[in-house]
């Protein structure tokens, strides 16, 4: 971005990315390009990383995991852009889930907004637990190292130093 994107007024959103059912690969690649159209500016988007599923039923495919950054429009809301996360998650095929955490086409979670923060019975912001996941933090590092999620004190590449955690992740060429 550029130092007048930086200092934007509009806030600053994370999406996450995953896809384990389908051409994940296409999937991911589509999902980004569909992305570009929430802003007014150019979004920043991380490599493709493959990654174990993280409190999966068992034998659930492996993951294909990104992240995005972009500057929100200024009319935009942390439940407006939920909303268009989710419809894009419906357009990928994505069904109502039956059970928790299931191979899925695409998934999108809304990381930050800015420095808002929500908890309500459909959003919170900061994602609770973005920072304990490695296929969130990894890719968030490569657009956003210095990024500090609220509540959390320490930027990205200090949460991902400090992680413990036996997930396997491999950046994708």
């Amino acid at each position: 971005m550029t130092s007048s994107e930086c200092h934007s007024t509009n806030p600053l959103v994370v999406v996450a990315l995953g896809s384990n059912l389908g051409d994940s690969p296409r999937i991911i690649s589509d999902a980004i390009v569909k992305l570009r159209a929430f802003s007014d500016s150019p979004i920043l988007a991380s490599s493709v990383w493959q990654t174990s599923p993280v409190d999966c039923p068992p034998d659930s495919p492996v993951f294909l995991n990104a992240v995005v950054g972009f500057m929100a429009r200024a009319n935009e809301t942390p439940e407006s852009l939920l909303k268009k996360l989710q419809d894009l998650e419906r357009e990928f095929g994505r069904k109502p889930k039956t059970v928790m955490n299931e191979p899925r086409p695409l998934d999108l979670d809304l990381i930050v907004f800015g420095g808002q923060v929500r908890r309500t019975e459909g959003l919170a912001l900061p994602h609770p637990r973005a920072h304990l996941r490695k296929f969130v933090l990894c890719p968030l590092n490569e657009i956003a190292p210095e990024l500090v999620i609220p509540g959390q004190g320490n930027a990205v590449v200090q949460l991902l130093a400090e992680l413990r955690s036996d997930e396997k992740i491999e950046r994708l060429a």
